[in-house]
């Protein structure tokens, strides 16, 4: 499904993305082994970061957790993380080639309008870029659709966020996310969707971090359209991600359970009525009511002298207390299904 699709009026699927961030570790090379890679689950799109350290940081950027074995600080590792335009251009294109929405969060002016130029088809707000108003605007600006996460956020900021972007575009999204690398159970935030859910006419859904499907299946049971799950190719790679991620073969696993859930939701039921082939079966399943043995015409039917047999036939097992105490018409055999034509009326 295509991000503009999620937008449109009646759209019932979700839309679900698969979120590298910083796992290929600086290597083009795997950048593209993720887009291969997540092509085959059946996901909806893939989604990078773009960071320009000269744009967006300083030497003494600290980390938040030191992981690197190779860069002394923040700034080191985001220039490490950066690819050239060429490069990005290349990315976007392997990624529509192989079926997928091509997105990038950017975390600087530069980084939009470099994303703008090469053609991003929509907009995925990091938790903390929120909080920068003239990036969100700028993204908004392009009449492109924008999906703000709330990792970071309350829901007085939310509105804030939302009505930042409502200015210059209609096409807005929101996920729920907790800011926790792996996030716990506990701080999924389900109850959060359900708020949102209620609150803004527009398409909801989770940012997960819980490195595992569970999240994601249960969100989208309870009403969630979009579905962002960060992955790796193997939980043994390098990168401050990989332990809040999904494994190819997992985020397979959750595709098929996304859309599975949606076809379910998408189909009610009718319960009033049995479908055919379910009437069909009763015939085989359920029980009638059958003489144990020969009854004579002008006997008393009592509970002794019928036995509840399959296939269904006559009158139904579930009726036998509307039997109990009427005569027999006419003489019955045994074994055989009790008609209401049979008895006393």
């Amino acid at each position: 499904m295509n991000i503009n699709k999620l937008f449109e009026t009646g759209n019932k699927d979700v839309y679900i993305i698969a979120e590298v961030s910083q796992t290929h570790d600086g290597s083009l090379g795997q950048a593209h082994a993720f887009i291969d890679a997540a092509a085959k689950t059946g996901v909806d799109a893939i989604k990078f970061q773009t960071h320009i350290a000269d744009a967006e940081s300083t030497l003494e950027e600290p980390f938040r957790v030191k992981f690197s074995y190779e860069d002394n600080t923040r700034y080191d590792y985001w220039k490490r993380m950066e690819f050239t335009r060429e490069q990005w251009v290349g990315l976007k294109n392997h990624a529509e080639e192989k079926g997928l929405d091509f997105l990038s969060s950017p975390f600087s002016l530069e980084a939009v309008d470099l994303l703008e130029e090469i053609g991003i088809v929509g907009w995925k707000v990091g938790s903390g870029e929120v909080y920068s108003k003239y990036l969100l605007e700028r993204m908004a600006q392009t009449g492109k659709p924008v999906i703000i996460s709330s990792g970071m956020s309350t829901y007085e900021n939310i509105k804030e966020h939302y009505d930042s972007i409502k200015k210059y575009s209609d096409k807005v999204g929101i996920v729920q996310c907790t800011t926790s690398y792996p996030s716990s159970f506990e701080a999924v935030g389900l109850n959060v969707i359900d708020k949102l859910i209620a609150d803004y006419d527009c398409p909801i859904g989770l940012s997960d971090h819980s490195g595992t499907i569970y999240p994601a299946l249960a969100a989208v049971a309870r009403g969630a359209k979009i579905v962002e799950v960060h992955i790796t190719l193997s939980p043994y790679m390098f990168g401050p991600d990989v332990s809040s991620s999904v494994t190819v073969d997992e985020l397979t696993e959750l595709v098929k359970g996304v859309r599975a859930i949606t076809t379910m939701l998408n189909h009610e039921v009718d319960k009033t009525v049995l479908p055919k082939q379910q009437a069909d079966l009763k015939q085989i399943f359920a029980k009638g009511l059958y003489a144990a043995g020969p009854i004579a015409a002008g006997e008393e039917i009592t509970l002794e002298k019928v036995r509840m047999k399959k296939p269904l036939k006559g009158i139904p097992a579930e009726q036998y207390e509307s039997v109990i105490g009427k005569k027999a018409v006419v003489a019955i055999d045994a074994n055989t299904p009790i008609e209401s034509s049979m008895l006393e009326q």
